[in-house]
């Protein structure tokens, strides 16, 4: 199968990304719906409201930006509130950041990947566009070194779905101490960080407008 799925690395900021071939993405222009799917990390534990990257996202691009994040929740949680999720709010784009408490729950990746899967599958049915961003496996020495390191499926089910996955960021972010406000969630400046790279990503993909 030829793999279109755009893979982005994070070794500082500014992102560095780099993708071939590029989706065609069309965009979205200020006003666009997107919802923000995720557990803590996209709720914003560890930050003061309105510091949550998907506040911060939509500060930076005009967008309009459903935070759906729902600290503790799984993928199998997530599946079964996107289907309202995507009545209510209707987006145009849906952001997903999810896995890190399946991990934590020891859930095997096999199962994670497919409850994955349904979501993206889920999404494009609806009309919607799809991004993956990649969490941390789980590794209490990676994150005691800080050098976390995403875990291999997502790269492996973003090039099966062919859909756009942003790489090593959260990675990145977690593994700086100072970007941290414990070892799973970042900090107001992790989650600027956060932001400031989903932001470029998305640019590069060519689904938000160059400033």
């Amino acid at each position: 199968m030829r793999r279109r799925a755009c893979l982005f690395g994070l070794a500082a900021l500014p992102l560095l990304a780099a993708c071939s071939p590029k989706p065609g993405g069309k965009a979205m222009p200020p006003g666009s719906k997107v919802l923000a799917l995720g557990d803590s990390i996209t709720h914003g534990t560890g930050a003061s409201p309105g510091e949550d990257w998907p506040s911060l996202l939509a500060a930076r691009t005009g967008w309009q930006i459903e935070n759906a994040g729902v600290p503790g929740d799984t993928t199998a949680g997530a599946l079964q509130r996107l289907p309202d999720l995507l009545e209510q709010h209707r987006p145009a784009l849906v952001i997903v950041e999810l896995g890190g408490n399946d991990f934590l729950r020891r859930r095997p990746q096999a199962q994670v990947k497919e409850d994955l899967r349904r979501i993206l599958q889920l999404i494009r049915a609806q009309g919607a566009q799809a991004v993956l961003v990649a969490v941390p496996e789980l590794s209490l020495m990676a994150l005691v070194a800080s050098r976390p390191g995403d875990a291999p499926m997502y790269a492996e089910l973003a090039g099966e779905e062919q859909v756009p996955l942003v790489a090593e960021l959260l990675s990145e972010v977690l593994g700086r101490p100072e970007w941290r406000a414990d070892q799973i969630h970042p900090n107001t400046a992790g989650y600027a960080a956060l932001a400031d790279g989903l932001a470029q990503g998305l640019q590069s993909l060519g689904l938000l407008a160059a400033p």
